[in-house]
């Protein structure tokens, strides 16, 4: 019997590089749609509910919303733009029968761009291409769609993918057009009932075989003080309701008898409970409190298990262990116990299907594997938040042995940058062992290029790259091979500033050592030794004595007149120390302080550590 469908219903996920506007678009098709009322308060960006993604800008966490339009209801799942949250975006895709991809008017399709397409091409999803942004005033729509095509072409799209509708649009101003409208202009449509109508042409209803038994698959989690875990499904094939045995196919092949005791079906923004629910919908079930992401809800009586959902391997690891630093436990209430950090990294796999955690040969140090840099450093700073006290390990590479020869990651990485700046980019990139494949200049002054290079290389590229740009070079890399191990790297051509004494800074030894280099702390700091206080501006490490008092002597001076020449300190963000470290050093992090310490404090043991190696070598 052939496949019936559910024609009332649309299921698709918006697609995009990170800022290029998918979280703004949402918001406005939330308004048209009738999904608040007209004097309801309602946060920009309403979908980026965690506080980092507020902060950082970026949709972090996968999330659905449901709109309805002229009586169809459409499901929009709205997607991480960034590769390190991949798992996210592969759990999206399995929810969904199509995608929208969103690119900037101006900026074209970037290397995130090619990350999420590349998903949806290979799921054979159905393509909306939406130009957004279109009113920029350095927009430049024909050349945007021609990058899209080759884009499409050097993923290698057949035909029929890349036969794809073409919506032009402003989501700030909630504006749509199947018209092209002039570079720098507003699309001619009032409103988005074209990317509406593209929607409910172009996605095919949810289809499902009437004599299959149910299917669900648990895509995503959440939790409720109330219900307890939440796992949020699509559902393939027959009927769910409200107090059902089901049958629960685990991810290691057993299956239990088990009842859903809530089900909740999303409007706009709220779940709200509903009496079953049939196939194609994404539903939110509770009453199975150990349920993971990848598992199966089935008939009880016929159950069949849906493949499990696969993700991208980590290419970025890194150590977390409990803080084991001379100030460990100073401030109140915070967790430092092993148990405590373990439990926490234990809750993080449930909800995060793209992480590893491995043990080590200490028992209160984990090796946590991701999918790079940004996401390894997100899980930081929200165990920071929560109260715990971590030392962090330099972030390093996940080799692979491939035919007998150790392989590594590498990384295609775009730059956009003014012309000034093109000699010290291929430089800064030379050094870090990066090959240019290509460089387009679009003639407004600034200039596209593109690089493959070793993962290892782009860690700590990021501030050196901000520094040779002033400020306005963008960046952007996503993973792409294995290929065979590059050498040693030489990523940081500086040394560190350590202190050699524990006690507090003094501006005294401050400004006779600010010429040595840049300091990370201010007067009064404490610190101890065996912390990094700066960057030496040569290449090798320096102890020094930032503790040093001015000696009471009968000469007088102003002491108004020291302050006035301190430099000020550079205060590192989380980011910003993990890419500083060297691999004999760590980040030492707590609730309110981050600080970059050697992993062997005393400065003695260190140059017998030193010494040995080089006998060794």
């Amino acid at each position: 019997m052939p496949n019936s469908t559910r024609d009332d219903l649309r299921n698709v996920a918006i697609v995009a590089h990170v800022d290029h506007g998918k979280t703004t678009l949402v918001d406005a098709m939330l308004w048209q749609s009738g999904a608040f009322r007209e004097n309801q308060q309602v946060d920009d960006r309403v979908m980026d509910s965690d506080d980092l993604e507020r902060e950082k800008g970026i949709t972090i966490l996968a999330k659905n919303t449901a709109v309805l339009h002229n009586g169809m209801t459409i499901n929009i799942i709205d997607t991480p733009g960034h590769a390190d949250f991949g798992g996210e975006v592969e759990r999206g895709l399995s929810m969904v029968d199509g995608v929208v991809l969103l690119v900037d008017a101006s900026e074209g399709p970037l290397p995130q761009t090619r990350f999420v397409l590349r998903k949806a091409l290979a799921a054979r999803l159905p393509v909306i291409l939406v130009v957004n942004k279109t009113d920029r005033p350095d927009a430049r729509i024909d050349e945007v769609v021609d990058e899209t095509y080759e884009l499409f072409m050097d993923l290698d799209a057949d035909e029929e993918q890349i036969d794809f509708p073409i919506v032009y649009a402003s989501g700030r101003a909630g504006r749509a057009s199947l018209e092209k409208p002039g570079d720098g202009e507003m699309p001619e449509g009032e409103d988005l009932e074209p990317l509406f109508k593209v929607i409910t042409e172009t996605i095919p209803a949810p289809s499902y075989d009437p004599d299959v038994p149910l299917r669900a698959h648990v895509t995503n989690l959440d939790a409720s003080s109330y219900l307890g875990r939440i796992a949020l499904c699509r559902v393939h094939a027959g009927t769910i309701k409200k107090g059902q045995q089901v049958a629960w196919c685990r991810h290691d092949g057993t299956v239990e008898r088990v009842k859903i005791t809530e089900l909740l079906m999303t409007e706009a923004l709220t779940r709200k409970p509903a009496r079953e629910a049939g196939p194609g919908d994404i539903i939110a079930i509770a009453g199975i409190p150990d349920i993971m992401i990848g598992d199966t809800i089935a008939d009880a009586d016929d159950p069949r298990p849906l493949p499990l959902i696969t993700v991208d391997e980590p290419a970025i690891s890194m150590t977390i262990g409990t803080n084991t630093g001379p100030m460990a436990g100073r401030e109140k209430g915070t967790k430092v116990t092993a148990r405590m950090v373990k439990d926490r990294l234990d809750r993080e796999l449930v909800g995060n299907v793209s992480i590893r955690v491995l043990p080590t040969e200490r028992p209160d140090t984990w090796e946590v594997q991701g999918r790079g840099e940004l996401a390894l450093a997100i899980l930081v700073e929200n165990m920071r938040r929560e109260g715990y006290e971590l030392t962090v390990g330099k972030p390093q590479v996940v080799a692979k042995v491939i035919d007998g020869r150790k392989h590594e990651p590498v990384e295609r990485l775009t730059v956009d940058i003014p012309e000034d700046h093109l000699g010290a980019v291929t430089q800064l990139l030379a050094v870090r062992k990066g090959r240019m494949v290509q460089m387009t200049n679009h003639g407004t002054g600034w200039i596209r290029l593109e690089f493959l290079v070793p993962a290892r290389g782009l860690i700590g590229f990021r501030t050196e790259f901000m520094t040779e740009t002033r400020g306005t070079g963008m960046a952007h890399h996503v993973f792409e091979s294995y290929e065979p191990w590059f050498g040693e790297l030489r990523t940081r051509p500086s040394g560190s500033l350590v202190a050699d004494r524990a006690g507090a800074a003094t501006a005294y030894a401050i400004m006779n050592l600010q010429e040595r280099g840049t300091f990370f702390v201010g007067p009064t700091t404490e610190v101890y030794e065996g912390m990094i206080v700066g960057e030496n501006s040569r290449a090798d490490d320096m102890d020094v004595n930032i503790t040093k008092e001015k000696k009471l002597t009968n000469m007088r001076s102003s002491t108004g007149d020291e302050l006035e020449r301190l430099t000020p300190p550079r205060l590192l963000s989380l980011e910003e120390a993990l890419e500083f470290c060297r691999e004999d050093e760590c980040v030492e992090v707590t609730p309110r302080f981050v600080r970059i310490r050697k992993v062997v404090l005393d400065a003695k043991e260190r140059e017998r550590t030193r010494a040995r190696t080089k006998r060794a070598g």
